[in-house]
């Protein structure tokens, strides 16, 4: 097959028009509401293919590995991309941005939003054998939300007060207040489902990085750091004759380049481009198949309202007026992205506030100079800039905005730091000034509560401590009418704009390269390898 670049942007786009929608939507007055599953079920991580086969594997080149496979204690997008295939949560986080029933058959909401219903798919089974019941989503569910248990994702399931398994088939979810999000937050990031009692072992989390116990199309066979990991299919997955592949094999690779020479090559059948730029290096390669769309993931800069110089507004405002993040973006991926106000670019259309409309959005290097001296800070100040190993956008990135820093009389001490020691300092709220690259489930709530909403109800990772910001979000996850739920995030977002806790700087395109035998298979907007449930090898 020749080479062929496919720009799906258009299309996703328009899906994402969906988001607004939600799928919360008010009945009348007393009467619930319920979501049935046999609406778009065919669509559940990708589209079906009536001439997909049976059989092979396949191989995926990817350059940043997770630390581990622990899908309730590991926060990165590394981690989840991958353990998306392995675990499943009650609901499943579709492109559209409404959460669909996965484990769950149906959802039925009561007409104060306080009591959500969930009837459970029936022959379900866990990669070890056991047969899912409601207990174990009700053991699943009050673990994460138990912040004593050390889940990132506590803080997401901070409205819930009490998990009921009035049988093996039902479950019910009881709030202390509204949430609208509640479906999104039971998908796959923390949301997933695990047999009843899978932490009772002190041991247990360690094991989640050599076996699986989830639902997932795909169980763990072997995880060897810096080198792959290696999945099968589960032969019990409750959706019969799924997946295709008879396994995946995640290819560790030491960079960018590493991943070009795999694909040149045909030592890999896939990957997605961690620099969208280097399409252009495959551009006229037979048998490659090269795929753009517009992503969930943001690049950005995240500034800690408690450290050194950040403690001041004025700074963390001459900070973004100083940068020129299509500068930046052309430097880190060569412009094959989108430049962002507040929000990633697949969810600005149906979420964002415009950028025209948000002042520190646009680079003002002579306000950056005055807001400075208003600080006490005429004369500049050092500052260091941590960036990621592993994510090869924020060398150039780094590089390029220190010059833009240098000119207002900032002067960065670029330094590197591992993935592991990152998000260490992410969980413990000690981000200082660092680079960040993370993608969302297509939700505002998801996007902005647990990242930055205050204690305890958030983790407010930047320490940013804003009380206007947190009404704000406490009104759009409480709010089914979307209208309000737009309204009070277009506010959330202007706060963001003027006192500064993040600077995001860009999506990247999400290019996906494939060789000529991978059919069906469809890039979520996340980045993460849902597709891969449903791909299969032509012969």
């Amino acid at each position: 097959m020749p080479n062929e670049m496919t720009n799906r942007r258009s299309a996703l786009l328009a899906g994402a028009g969906l988001m607004g929608a939600g799928l919360l939507r008010p009945g009348p007055r007393g009467q619930a509401w319920a979501q049935a599953a046999a609406v778009g079920e065919g669509d559940i991580y990708g589209p079906d293919d009536p001439q997909a086969r049976r059989g092979g594997v396949l191989t995926i080149a990817i350059a940043n590995e997770p630390p581990n496979l622990d899908p309730f204690h590991q926060a990165g997008d590394a981690r989840t991309a991958i353990t998306v295939l392995m675990y499943q949560g009650l609901m499943f986080e579709h492109a559209s941005g409404t959460a669909k029933p996965l484990l769950a058959e149906s959802m039925t909401v009561s007409a104060d939003g306080l009591t959500y219903t969930f009837v459970l798919r029936r022959g379900v089974r866990f990669h070890n054998g056991g047969q899912m019941t409601s207990a174990d989503v009700k053991y699943s569910y009050d673990y994460v939300r138990n912040p004593a248990n050390g889940s990132p994702g506590a803080a997401d399931f901070g409205t819930i007060s009490e998990v009921e398994a009035p049988d093996d088939h039902t479950v019910v979810i009881r709030l202390s207040e509204p949430n609208a999000s509640l479906p999104m937050t039971l998908t796959n990031r923390f949301g997933c489902v695990v047999p009843r009692d899978t932490f009772s072992s002190p041991q247990a989390r360690n094991r989640l990085s050599q076996q699986s116990v989830g639902t997932g199309p795909f169980m763990l066979q072997e995880f060897r750091p810096q080198s792959h990991i290696r999945m099968a299919r589960f032969p019990n997955y409750w959706r019969q004759g799924q997946p295709y592949l008879d396994g995946v094999l995640f290819s560790v690779q030491p960079n960018a380049a590493s991943v070009l020479v795999a694909l040149r090559g045909r030592r890999v059948d896939l990957a997605l481009l961690a620099r969208p730029q280097d399409a252009e290096q495959l551009q006229g390669q037979a048998g490659l198949s090269i795929v753009s769309a517009p992503s969930l993931r943001q690049c950005s800069l995240d500034l800690d309202s408690s450290h050194a110089q950040l403690k001041d507004q004025r700074v963390r405002q001459a900070i973004a007026l100083a940068i020129d993040k299509k500068a930046v973006m052309d430097a880190a991926i060569g412009g094959k992205g989108q430049v962002l106000g507040t929000v990633p670019a697949a969810m600005q259309e149906s979420w964002g506030a415009p950028l025209e409309s948000l002042p520190f959005q646009k680079q003002d290097p002579a306000r950056a100079k005055a807001l400075l001296a208003e600080a006490g800070l005429a004369s500049g100040f050092s500052l260091d800039l941590i960036g990621i190993i592993g994510f090869e956008w924020m060398d150039p990135a780094a590089v390029t905005i220190a010059q833009q820093l240098a000119a207002v009389g900032i002067r960065l001490n670029i330094q590197r730091a591992e993935l592991g020691v990152w998000l260490n300092a992410f969980r413990t709220r000690n981000m200082r000034f660092t680079f960040n690259d993370w993608g969302t489930q297509p939700d505002p709530h998801s996007l902005f509560y647990r990242h930055f909403r205050s204690p305890p109800r958030g983790a407010d990772f930047r320490n940013w401590n804003n009380a206007e910001a947190d009404r704000l979000m406490d009104l759009g996850m409480a709010s089914a009418d979307p209208a309000r739920r737009k309204e009070a995030y277009l506010g959330l977002q202007r706060v963001m704009d003027e006192t500064v806790p993040t600077i995001l700087l860009f999506s990247p395109d999400l290019v996906t390269v494939s060789q000529q035998r991978v059919r069906n298979y469809v890039q979520h907007p996340t980045g993460w390898w849902f597709g891969l449930a449903k791909a299969w090898i032509a012969a």
